[in-house]
């Protein structure tokens, strides 16, 4: 009777990510569809990101050779491709994996943000699909509450653990109304790429340019912005109130006298955040009033500030899961027994209804309001002798019980719909 919740994933912990990338599905729709037609699962959610491939589902007789399976064929891979990949973990284990995703504890960076919103993104998608039901729904939706709860009682989630989100949140300090601002991106690299991400996440429109035109069309293609041509950029710095600069050049690209050339036509300050190892801003250039300059050493010393602030937390966080976890597993198993409850309640009103109607037709009673008080005390007497013995059954279910309900399910007759 007792439905179990299994969880198979493929992540970054045991698999890099250009190997990560072979387990993903194309097609959510039909991995959706194949997984509850062929391997047993009543309820089936996937959750897919850049560092995982999950799949969360319910079913009395999970089979986890017919999940391998059917993940293969739409996959693409042979079913020893998931013999060093592949962990499992159900029910209790299933519920903690889902708190320390929620919680950021799980991701490749701690307390990372992004997660929660993809785990958001793929319980919606499941309901759209019909594919998750009572059990994940309810087991989706508190676990993002709990998880939200905690990244906001422990702030794990706060301050920049990438070069490139935190000069991103360096400019929101510094610069108000960053969404109304010239924002400028100097390279199309691999911090170019976390900055990019940072202000996509924001919605900041922001500018890229790169020695060629076509290098930042392509990087603007895949990352966002709005491709400029370098040389335009050189002679147009007063256009712009943000610039991140983050490129390999063996010079100064932003230089003392450009800086200056910028400022006498603008009417307010200009931020400059050089990200470049080695720099390739002038460091001169924060002598220039109204000009605030950041280099790559001091951004890093606060990432790494942040990071160590974060890992302080690990333990706390970890604390208020061992806290919340024998609550979740309770809420998941009192589910099973609700339905045997509901239909014992149905069945036995009913029978109070047929047994009140005959008593009335044999009392020949007529007055409305003594029909009433009858009917009432009626209600009154069943909810009284069945409530009690009710709440032990979910009290039951609640502590992993599941003898007692397998005999609540004879007992009543109960037959699952």
């Amino acid at each position: 009777m007792t439905q179990n919740i299994i969880n198979a994933r493929v992540t970054f912990r045991n698999s890099p990510i250009h190997v990560l990338e072979r387990f993903t599905f194309r097609n959510l729709e039909s991995a959706y569809s194949e997984f509850k037609e062929h391997s047993g699962l009543e309820e089936c959610v996937i959750v897919q990101t850049c560092n995982r491939v999950e799949i969360f589902g319910t079913g009395k007789n999970c089979n986890v050779e017919k999940i391998k399976k059917t993940w293969a064929s739409l996959a693409g891979l042979e079913e020893n491709a998931f013999r060093e990949s592949l962990e499992l973990s159900k029910n209790k284990e299933a519920f903690h994996h889902l708190l320390r995703l929620t919680s950021g504890l799980d991701s490749m960076v701690i307390g990372e943000e992004q997660i929660i919103g993809q785990i958001k993104e793929s319980i919606t998608k499941a309901r759209i699909r019909k594919a998750s039901g009572q059990h994940l729904n309810t087991l989706f939706d508190k676990a993002i509450r709990v998880g939200t709860r905690i990244r906001n009682s422990t702030g794990i989630s706060k301050g920049g653990v990438s070069v490139g989100s935190m000069a991103v949140k360096l400019a929101e300090e510094n610069i108000d109304d960053l969404k109304s601002k010239e924002i400028l991106l100097i390279g199309t690299g691999e911090v170019s790429t976390l900055v990019a991400k940072s202000l996509g996440r924001r919605g900041y429109p922001f500018f890229v340019t790169s020695r060629t035109l076509e290098r930042a069309k392509a990087f603007s293609e895949t990352m966002g912005g709005t491709p400029v041509k370098f040389e335009d950029v050189l002679s147009a710095f007063h256009r712009y109130d943000i610039i991140f600069v983050a490129t390999t050049a063996p010079y100064f690209l932003v230089t003392y006298e450009r800086i200056m050339n910028a400022i006498k036509e603008k009417h307010k300050g200009m931020m400059i955040l050089d990200l470049s190892n080695p720099r390739t801003v002038d460091e001169k250039v924060a002598t220039v009033g109204r000009i605030k300059l950041m280099n790559i050493d001091q951004i890093a010393e606060m990432v790494d500030k942040n990071m160590r602030s974060r890992m302080g937390k690990v333990k706390t966080v970890e604390n208020i899961i061992s806290e919340e976890l024998p609550v979740l597993e309770a809420s998941m198993n009192r589910l099973d027994v609700e339905p045997i409850v509901k239909d014992v309640f149905k069945k036995i009103d009913s029978r109070r209804e047929k047994e009140l109607k005959k008593a009335l037709q044999l009392l020949n009673e007529k007055d409305e309001e003594r029909i009433k008080i009858i009917e009432e005390l009626t209600k009154a007497v069943v909810e009284s002798i069945v409530s009690q013995p009710m709440n032990n059954l979910r009290k039951a279910s609640e502590d992993g019980n599941p003898e007692i309900l397998d005999a609540a399910t004879k007992l009543f007759d109960y037959k699952k719909k």
